[in-house]
């Protein structure tokens, strides 16, 4: 089995289309020689050391140019510019997050923050301290007894308002959910009790590339200013250029306080993920207790350092960045003639994250019964025609409701998003026939 530009060869000679990037992680394409060769280097030049006995040059020059990269609080503060973890992926950038802010309450004096606010049909990751702040239903009923009890408010998910509103009459009801947790009373929940919210600024794969209206985030970043909790975006999905900026909060001009980063920082050449935070919560460790008291075996490891530098240098020199919105465009208009099926019911997303909903009903939106595992169904149809998607289940109430997630290689051609396309029209044809 090898991989190369856009498309997967497997053992037994089919041709396929990576049209998820494997989990929404292959940014860069398969097979990029440079970014091999940077590997094989930093492995015969050193494979490890423990982070907290040495650093190398590979992860000092990474962190230096996220923080390039980063909304500009990150890199202008009195407290001085902001730190970056390094990790195995999106779930340790998650508990890493929760413990970070924890612990800078606790140097600031107020060790009762010790609760975190989230979104239902959220996801965060699946150790537990990430899967209790995620709101996905069904990954988390399993494990619920295992899990913090922490508040969730509803998704800004317009086309199924939780609330049943319409947008724009509805102004933006649902950030207000947050306003309400924060301002209540109770023993649990008043707002000096929590240290942070965390959220997608665009949904992943739980929802499905769902793009919130145009004041949502900066009411969100407003709010949890005024009551001086931190703003944790998960851009574990959507960072480094998926949604034709660096990060989705870019879109908005938000500055969250910690960012966190996955999947195609690396494009799947190593497992790399990453927490960035302020200096102000950089500084308040260091003046305080002087340590951060946490860390991973294989934290800032030399190897996935260096082939996430190669390939944010490989997306520097191929302009990926500028390419993601039009590219995403060409795809979304590609895409577009499928709302004429009956089962489509939403084709939606930013730059090149997008997602394709699926109902019994176009009119009222009924989901499709769970048991008619209507997102495997294209996904399998889709798959024998070439084309690898993300299928997932339970967008519209944690158990019904099918969608697909599409998030390419930055580098996918006008071609290869008209083959995308095409096995799409007839991988949903073939399913809606099956169903009259």
């Amino acid at each position: 089995m090898r991989g190369e530009g856009c498309f997967i060869y497997t053992a037994d000679g089919r041709k396929i289309l990576d049209a998820s990037g494997g989990a929404a992680v292959v940014s860069i394409g398969h097979g990029v020689e440079p970014v091999a060769r940077a590997i094989g280097e930093q492995t015969r030049s050193l494979a490890y050391v423990h982070s907290s006995q040495f650093t190398t040059r590979a992860a000092t020059e990474l962190a230096r140019r996220i923080l390039e990269l980063a909304p500009r609080n990150f890199r202008e503060s009195p407290d001085g510019p902001g730190r970056v973890f390094f990790t195995s992926g999106g779930s340790e950038a998650t508990e890493t997050a929760l413990k970070l802010s924890r612990q800078y309450f606790l140097e600031r004096g107020e060790p009762h923050r010790t609760r975190f606010v989230s979104r239902w049909q959220s996801y965060h990751g699946s150790t537990l301290g990430a899967l209790a702040v995620s709101g996905n239903v069904k990954r988390r009923t399993p494990f619920a007894p295992l899990l913090r009890d922490w508040p969730h408010i509803d998704p800004c998910y317009c086309y199924r308002c939780p609330l049943n509103l319409l947008y724009p009459d509805c102004v933006v009801a649902c950030a207000a959910e947050l306003d309400d947790v924060l301002g209540n009373d109770s023993a649990n929940q008043r707002s000096d009790r929590i240290a942070a919210f965390i959220i997608e600024p665009i949904s992943g794969a739980t929802l499905g590339a769902v793009v919130p209206p145009a004041e949502y985030m900066p009411r969100i970043a407003e709010m949890c200013r005024r009551h001086e909790i931190l703003l944790i975006a998960d851009e574990v999905m959507t960072g480094m250029g998926r949604t034709g900026k660096p990060f989705a909060v870019d879109h908005w001009g938000v500055e969250p306080d910690i960012i966190l980063l996955g999947k195609g920082m690396a494009s799947g050449y190593a497992p790399l993920g990453a927490v960035i935070v302020t200096g102000p919560i950089a500084q308040a460790i260091q003046k305080g207790s002087g340590a951060f008291l946490h860390g991973f075996t294989y934290s800032a490891h030399p190897v996935s350092t260096a082939a996430g530098l190669a390939v944010l240098d490989y997306m520097a020199e191929k302009n990926l960045f500028a390419r993601v919105a039009p590219t995403g465009r060409e795809l979304l208009a590609a895409l577009e003639p499928l709302k004429d099926s009956p089962i489509v019911g939403d084709v939606r997303g930013l730059g090149l994250l997008l997602g394709i909903e699926f109902v019994r009903d176009k009119k009222t939106r009924v989901p499709f019964p769970a048991d008619d595992h209507i997102a495997s169904r294209i996904y399998d149809a889709a798959l024998a025609r070439g084309v690898l998607a993300y299928p997932m289940q339970g967008c519209a109430d944690g158990t019904r409701g099918d969608h697909i997630l599409l998030a390419p290689p930055y580098i996918i051609s006008t071609h290869e998003i008209q083959f995308l396309a095409e096995a799409f029209h007839a991988a949903i044809g073939d399913v809606s026939k099956q169903l009259t």
